[in-house]
């Protein structure tokens, strides 16, 4: 804010008024200019708006890759339905012998049995 008081130009020696205008206005430029430091030293704005942006797009990276999990669950639940149908429902995949019952109860739509299961998770 800009005090309007003016100072006497017709002499270069300042007056007691004139010297408390400037005090005044001096004053009001200091705590304006520390008032627009402290906030630019705080959380600004745009450091809110870049936080806000990565957790958005954190939230998106866990919904695309749980959308992707569901997708690949879906596939696997409907292949497993589609072997029920055919008859070939339970059993592995890779040594063709019965899938255990409690595997199964756990995981319906597994298509190993639980000893080739570990063998196929320690391939690279």
């Amino acid at each position: 804010m800009v005090n309007h008081q003016t100072i006497d130009e017709s002499t270069t020696h300042l007056s007691a008024e004139d010297l408390a205008a400037l005090r005044e206005n001096l004053h009001e430029q200091r705590l304006f200019r520390q008032e627009q430091l402290r906030l630019l030293a705080g959380p600004v704005a745009s450091r809110t708006e870049d936080r806000l942006r990565q957790r958005a797009a954190a939230q998106i990276e866990v919904r695309v890759k749980l959308a992707a999990s569901a997708r690949m669950v879906l596939t696997d639940v409907e292949a497993a339905l589609t072997r029920m149908n055919e008859g070939s429902y339970g059993l592995c995949h890779l040594c063709r012998r019965p899938v255990e019952r409690e595997r199964l109860m756990i995981v319906p739509q597994a298509r190993y049995c639980a000893r080739c299961q570990q063998v196929k998770e320690a391939q690279p």
